[in-house]
């Protein structure tokens, strides 16, 4: 009998973010010997998912669906959580991607989304409702959230990681660190290990199946300009600076076929001017701005130029980083009065050394950030004169009230008339792309023939498919969870 092939782990996982050891903790449960290969180094571990606020969108009936899932909450006795259905979550993302969405891996994501972050919760992953992040507080003290967004990670995408990385190290899972995938080594037409950059040199790491969870491209300045155009090399990155896209170019040279939209991305607003905006593993996810559908936002001409109001924060949020990119100097203020400054996030808009300037009037604030004072009066007047003041203001729901102006706003629109006044500088900061490989439900990398490349797999931003466009917030922490189990449990 012919003596097997040795192997370096029977499961060699690229890339330390949350689909990563998703699919390292499914393959170790197995029985698989798991060899996680990190890019960062420990300091600068964690893939994207280390930078997020750890918001993950699954399906569930309500508050006493969640019991169990989530920790205890002194608040939960007067917390309203509407159910958010299987049909909500297929229609919000028709709605973001424009239809683009495969309708497969939708159903996958829908189908398996609570049943996988209870997995996680079973192995020591901690969860919670982000009641700072996706809910008011009512006149009576109660809460009501909105969005279809509820469920976050204890610690943000800090305590997700930590949780991951302490759950791998109980599993048995071989975690190292500095290690930079460069290349896919085949054999027969088979992937059966990579080549990386270690600490040590160059070596190779053999096995019986590879999973790549090394995230985008978003990272690289001459790839963004090259797939999504003229002016993306000036985005800021929100996340880690390892999101660079070798393995995906190392995929694509071995035969896999493109996936996804290769020509949008996940972009939001973004802190302009503070100094050290790109990367920060201090601040994180402090550095958006997105309580913008409460005020105005204008470009450096004084003028609006989206609806701000158009839908909750979740179902805009990742497409408006690329409109603010598009403006004079790719850079925009949000505005504000005193009566709204009560309402905006303190983790986000109380950060140290966050950009914005005040004035007791809106003259005095633009003369500040350097807008005509004329402009900018003129356009605050016409979008003060035009709000239905009939429609009482509700930032827990589509409240339908809208300023009748150009641009429209169509929810949640409040007159600016009361100093001081507050603007806040944002740019645009990409978070990751969306086009990467092809693959089927359990995360098989295909070829251009639609055939499994034997031994490959890939989950996280790496598998394209799910987002085009735009996307619903935390489908994507929810995707890496889904379908990283999914390729461990296969591999």
């Amino acid at each position: 009998m012919a003596q097997e092939h040795l192997v370096d782990a029977d499961v060699v996982v690229v890339g330390g973010g949350n689909a990563g050891f998703s699919a390292a903790h499914a393959a170790a449960q197995r029985g698989r010997s798991v060899l996680l290969l990190e890019k960062g180094t420990p300091e600068l571990s964690g893939g994207n998912s280390f930078y997020t606020a750890g918001a993950t969108r699954i399906v569930h009936g309500g508050l006493g669906d969640l019991q169990g899932l989530i920790e205890d909450d002194e608040r939960h006795p007067v917390t309203e959580v509407p159910a958010y259905t299987a049909e909500n979550y297929a229609s919000d993302l028709a709605k973001v991607t424009e239809g683009r969405n495969d309708p497969a891996m939708t159903e996958v994501l829908i189908g398996e989304s609570q049943s996988t972050l209870r997995w996680l919760q079973g192995l020591g992953l901690r969860y919670r409702l982000m009641y700072e992040r996706q809910a008011y507080e009512r006149p009576d003290g109660s809460y009501l959230f909105w969005g279809g967004l509820h469920v976050g990670n204890v610690g943000g995408g800090e305590g997700m990681m930590a949780d991951h990385a302490r759950v791998a190290a109980e599993l048995g899972v071989d975690v190292r660190y500095g290690h930079a995938a460069t290349e896919l080594l085949v054999e027969e037409g088979a992937v059966v290990g990579v080549r990386a950059e270690t600490p040590d040199g160059i070596r190779t790491f053999s096995a019986r199946s590879v999973i790549l969870t090394a995230g985008g491209f978003e990272s690289d300045p001459a790839k963004r300009r090259e797939f999504l155009g003229e002016g993306w090399e000036n985005a800021k990155v929100r996340g880690t600076p390892c999101n660079t896209g070798e393995m995906i170019m190392a995929a694509l040279d071995i035969g896999a076929a493109r996936g996804g939209d290769w020509n949008t991305c996940h972009s939001v607003q973004w802190d302009a001017f503070t100094a050290l905006n790109e990367s920060n593993r201090e601040l994180t996810n402090r550095l958006t701005r997105q309580s913008y559908p409460l005020g105005i936002i204008v470009n450096r001409d004084g003028e609006r130029f989206l609806d701000e109001g158009a839908d909750f924060r979740n179902y805009t949020y990742a497409k408006y980083g690329r409109e603010i990119l598009r403006q004079p100097g790719s850079v925009a203020y949000q505005i504000f009065d005193a009566g709204l400054r009560p309402l905006l996030r303190p983790e986000e808009y109380d950060m140290p050394g966050v950009s914005v300037e005040s004035a007791q009037t809106i003259p005095e604030l633009a003369a500040k950030i350097g807008i005509d004072p004329e402009a900018l009066d003129k356009t605050v007047t016409e979008f003060n004169n035009s709000i239905d003041r009939s429609v009482p203001l509700d930032p827990n729901v589509l409240d339908g009230r809208s300023a009748r102006t150009e641009p429209a706003k169509s929810n949640w629109a409040s007159p600016l008339e009361t100093g001081p006044y507050y603007a806040f500088g944002v740019t645009c900061g990409i978070t990751f792309t969306f086009g990467g490989v092809k693959g089927d439900t359990h995360g098989r990398v295909l070829d251009a023939a639609g055939n499994h490349i034997p031994g490959l797999y890939a989950a996280g931003e790496m598998l394209g498919g799910l987002f085009s466009v735009n996307y619903p917030g935390g489908s994507g922490l929810a995707a890496g969870c889904v379908f990283g189990r999914r390729a461990g449990m296969l591999a």
